[in-house]
C-alpha cells in the first residue's frame, strides 16, 4: 500500500501560521467594509402654537366645567423623506395606547408603524366616540362606557385625524409610517432617529398638520449628524 508523503512538521506549522494571519486578514477587511449606522438628532422649534379648540359646557357642569387636560401640541415627528435602499417594510407593528382622559386624547400625537394596534380606553366617567374619516384609516368604534377600551389596526402609511362624535373639541393626531425612520420630540423639542444607514437622506417636520421642506443630511459611517428646523 503506498503512503501519503507527509508534510514535514516545521512547514506544518508555517502553513497553519500563514492559514492564521489570512483568516484574520479577512476578518479584519471584512469589518472594515461594514458600513455601520448613524443617528440624526436635533431640535424642532415650534414659532406658533395653535390654540386648543374651546370645549363646549356640558348639562352635567352646573356653572363648573370639568377639569381637561390641556393638549401638548409642541410635540413634533421627524422623518425621513424616504426610507433607506433595502429599508425593511414593515408590517407586524406592535400596540400603543391613545387614552380618553378629561376629555382630550393622551397623547394628542402618536406615530406608529404600519401593523400597529392602538387601543383606546375611557378612562373618564362618560361615554366617548372615537372616529375617524382619513383615508389612511376610515373608521368608527361607537359609543363605549368608563372602563372600557376598543381598538383598531393601522395597515396603511399616512395622517390619520382622530375626534369624538360625542365631544367636538377633542381631537388628535396619529402618523403612519411604512418604515422606523422617525422620532417624535420631548418637551424641549429635541429629537434623534437612530439605526440610519450611512448616507444622503432628505429630512421633515411636522407639527399640527404643518410640514417642513424636506432638508438634506449626511449621516456618516457609525456618526451622528445634527440638523435643526423651525416651524411657523
Amino acid at each position: 500500500m503506498k503512503k501519503t508523503p507527509r508534510t514535514p512538521r516545521g512547514q506544518r506549522t508555517v502553513l497553519a501560521l500563514v492559514s492564521s494571519v489570512s483568516l484574520v486578514l479577512i476578518q479584519t477587511s471584512n469589518q472594515l467594509g461594514a458600513a455601520r449606522n448613524g443617528v440624526i438628532r436635533g431640535r424642532v422649534e415650534i414659532r406658533r402654537v395653535i390654540p386648543q379648540m374651546e370645549r363646549r359646557p356640558g348639562v352635567t357642569d352646573l356653572g363648573a366645567p370639568a377639569a381637561r387636560d390641556v393638549d401638548d401640541r409642541l410635540r413634533s415627528v421627524v422623518y425621513l423623506e424616504s426610507a433607506p435602499r433595502r429599508a425593511f417594510e414593515l408590517d407586524e407593528g406592535g400596540r400603543a395606547v391613545m387614552d380618553q382622559r378629561n376629555e382630550t386624547f393622551a397623547p394628542h400625537l402618536l406615530a406608529i408603524t404600519t401593523g400597529t394596534t392602538v387601543d383606546f380606553p375611557n378612562s373618564d366617567r362618560f361615554y366617548h366616540n372615537v372616529f375617524s374619516l382619513s383615508k389612511p384609516a376610515r373608521f368608527d368604534l361607537g359609543r363605549y362606557s368608563a372602563g372600557h377600551s376598543r381598538s383598531i389596526r393601522f395597515e396603511r402609511p399616512g395622517i390619520v385625524r382622530v375626534f369624538c362624535d360625542i365631544h367636538s373639541h377633542m381631537s388628535a393626531f396619529i402618523l403612519v409610517f411604512g418604515h422606523p425612520y422617525f422620532a417624535v420630540t420631548d418637551s424641549q423639542g429635541r429629537y434623534h432617529i437612530d439605526n440610519v444607514p450611512p448616507g444622503s437622506y432628505g429630512v421633515v417636520a411636522w407639527n399640527e398638520g404643518n410640514a417642513s421642506e424636506p432638508k438634506a443630511v449626511m449621516v456618516p459611517d457609525g456618526g451622528a449628524a445634527e440638523l435643526d428646523f423651525a416651524l411657523r
